[in-house]
């Protein structure tokens, strides 16, 4: 039995802070107790004095190794998941994709096959759902009893991921009534669709315009549109990487009437704006994801709702492209770069610096960051907290050092940082996962393969 300790940090969970002492027996939590009150002995000591000792984190929207626009995601499960370890997270909630014409099955056995054996921390899948049909619907409980408890649909992406009103409704139904989480890509594609054919037909082709025919209107809209819809058929909803205020404003009136709808955020619309899609040259290509980046003035929005409990979960929606010939496959053409950021590796540090400039307390940061997450798609208290029983996922975090984001520094496998010179305030020192170390004072130590698969249970908040 090997028994770990972990004495004199400051331990913060989404319930509380306290000056605790934290021993791990076989890979879970065995007990906290105040600091020096148990005579505990252990074959390994982490002294987290003057540190933080918090959950690892849980990422619950990340795209490795995903198929899109002609190319596939950057990183792998086994370079992704190391960068997520490096930053401080020890769970991922990947997607698998159902090919058009095929069947969910064939997609999560796809995904299996990508991941198994090759991942450093631990990871659980969603379905992506591009093909809503009677084959795919009674397909879905059989994937709820592996495990994969959340679908996700798309109101974007026209001929790719776009389901009808008349499909998302049906599936919503089929999800309401097996206890399944209904995930929303909420943007209006067709719409968007027209204003692209507009944009290049005037010769407006530089990455900048990339934000401007998603307009924040066809966001909101759409965000509307899916949570009526989720009432008609009485089904809960989660909306994805939401970007603009007017969509908020729609989650936000759903939630005053006590409907079962959440939304995640994403941190490059808390740190980054249209300023950076109009970068010049085509430096703007490296912030082109979707939802877009909208203008600073969102923000404040954003970060009020996070703290009003408006917004639930900040994922990063990783899904990375480089800037060397994957973004570059849309020069002179906005509609033809890879949407998508690399994050995974930043996600705690930034939302660490959002406590530091007064925008999140302590313990928010660890429910938007962790807690949230685990219970949003059913993997509390395994994941999540620190309590006796949970899997020992936790990060010793030091408050007060300071660090430079960098794509020279990061370990995720992409060729720019989305974040690049920014320097945060915080830094992850030390990483367990399932009591091993992955990550400690500068050094990896993990290993493709530990990362264990998660069978999932449903949404804790129902």
């Amino acid at each position: 039995m090997t028994r770990t300790l972990i004495t004199g940090g400051l331990v913060v969970t989404a319930a509380e802070e306290t000056r605790a002492d934290v021993l791990i027996e076989d890979g879970r939590i065995a007990a906290l107790a105040l600091p020096g009150s148990q005579q505990w002995t252990a074959d390994r000591v982490f002294d987290a004095g003057g540190k933080y000792v918090i959950p690892g984190g849980v990422d619950a929207h990340t795209h490795m190794e995903l198929p899109f626009g002609g190319t596939r995601a950057s990183d792998t499960f086994e370079t992704g998941t190391r960068a997520a370890a490096w930053g401080g997270t020890t769970t991922v909630v990947d997607f698998a994709v159902q090919s058009r014409g095929g069947s969910l099955r064939a997609g999560l056995d796809a995904w299996h096959a990508k991941a198994e054996g090759n991942c450093a921390v631990d990871y659980a899948f969603h379905m992506i759902v591009s093909d809503v049909n009677d084959a795919t619907l009674r397909e879905m409980p059989g994937l709820l009893a592996e495990g994969v408890s959340s679908f996700k649909l798309f109101m974007a992406y026209p001929g790719v991921f776009y389901s009808d009103d008349g499909q998302i409704l049906r599936a919503m139904q089929q999800a309401g009534d097996t206890g399944a989480l209904i995930m929303m890509h909420a943007e209006n594609g067709p719409a968007i669709d027209v204003l692209v054919e507009q944009a290049l037909a005037r010769g407006e082709t530089d990455p900048r315009y990339h934000g401007e025919v998603r307009r924040a209107l066809l966001e909101a809209e759409a965000t509307h549109r899916a949570v009526q819809l989720s009432r008609v058929a009485g089904s809960p909803l989660y909306v994805v990487h939401v970007s603009a205020r007017e969509a908020l404003a729609e989650l936000a009136a759903a939630r005053d009437q006590g409907l079962p709808v959440f939304g995640e955020t994403c941190p490059q619309y808390l740190f980054l704006s249209t300023d950076n899609l109009a970068e010049p040259g085509f430096e703007g290509a490296k912030y082109v994801c979707s939802t877009p980046l909208r203008p600073r003035d969102h923000q404040a929005a954003l970060w009020r709702g996070l703290r009003t409990d408006d917004l639930q979960v900040v994922s990063t929606d990783h899904c990375p492209f480089c800037f060397k010939g994957q973004k570059e496959l849309g020069l002179g053409d906005f509609s033809k770069i890879p949407n998508g950021l690399p994050g995974v590796e930043n996600r705690m540090d930034l939302l660490h610096q959002a406590v530091v400039d007064g925008h999140l307390t302590r313990r928010r940061w660890i429910e938007l960051a962790c807690a949230a997450p685990a219970r949003m798609f059913g993997l509390y208290p395994r994941k999540g907290t620190l309590a006796p029983g949970s899997d020992a996922d936790v990060v010793i975090y030091d408050p007060h050092a300071t660090q430079v984001i960098s794509a020279a520094t990061h370990h995720m496998n992409v060729d720019y940082s989305a974040y690049e010179g920014r320097t945060v305030t915080g830094r992850v020192e030390t990483v367990l996962s399932r009591g091993e170390v992955l990550v400690d004072r500068g050094e990896y130590l993990g290993r493709p393969g530990h990362g264990a698969f998660l069978r999932r249970a449903t949404c804790q908040y129902l």
